[in-house]
């Protein structure tokens, strides 16, 4: 992972912490039980972060559901988890649509349920700052 990307630094640290739930836990278990053992692991090196965010869905400038997301981190970041087999184009596509609904620049998907630890940094193309007075 490159630290010369957008949040680098925090990025590894998230991936440091995904890694070592990983190699503790390793894969079979059930999303919220890596939810809960990467707060724990965060929590251990003073990461800020939500779980289970919930945040607003809208359509056309109307409210039409929220979503919960796993992590928010340093408001900042996205992290959305998953406990499957393999990692598939339609996760990618679901995460880059909640950066997109949130209108957060970066995110992290992190599977857990690989043999091996998957991760996948996600940019949001749609991202818009907001500039004062707008």
């Amino acid at each position: 992972m490159h630290q010369d990307y957008k949040y680098g630094q925090l990025t590894h640290r998230i991936i440091g912490c995904s890694m070592e739930v990983h190699r503790v836990l390793g894969n079979g278990f059930q999303e919220v039980i890596y939810q809960r053992a990467l707060g724990h692991e965060l929590d251990i090196f003073n990461i800020s972060f939500a779980r289970e965010v919930d945040m607003p869905i809208y359509y056309k400038g109307v409210l039409v559901g929220t979503r919960r997301a796993d992590f928010l981190v340093e408001d900042k970041r996205l992290v959305e988890l998953k406990a499957i087999i393999k990692l598939e184009e339609v996760h990618l596509a679901q995460a880059i649509n909640y950066l997109e609904a949130y209108n957060l620049e970066i995110g992290l998907l992190i599977n857990f349920g690989a043999s091996s630890l998957e991760f996948k940094r996600v940019l949001n193309p749609h991202f818009r700052r907001f500039q004062k007075g707008a």
